[in-house]
């Protein structure tokens, strides 16, 4: 076995795994956005923990392109920060063009 980042344990296996594009545009996107209109500060993370309700590890993966927010989240990122909510219509616009709709 060997060991990946904060503690987790896997198998090892010839498996390659990819990184859906869709996926990855996403969360680079948020992290973007949450740039754009926030800034790169502890004061920027510290806003969207107050906007969500999320934990600073949570909030600073978001800011690093590392992980997107989901649900409740992101619902609440587009409500206070329009540049999020502008990329999330421009990302859902894009994955419908994508999917021929």
């Amino acid at each position: 076995m060997m060991r990946i980042k904060m503690g987790t344990v896997v198998p090892k296996m010839g498996t390659v795994v990819h990184l859906d594009t869709q996926q990855t545009d996403y969360r680079r996107a948020i992290a973007m956005a949450l740039h754009e209109e926030l800034g790169s500060t502890h004061r920027a993370i510290k806003s969207a923990m107050r906007w969500t309700g999320a934990s600073e590890r949570t909030v600073k993966y978001w800011f690093a392109g590392e992980r997107g927010p989901s649900g409740d989240h992101l619902i609440a990122l587009a409500r206070n920060s329009d540049v999020v909510l502008y990329v999330f219509l421009a990302l859902a616009d894009r994955h419908a063009e994508e999917e021929g709709g």
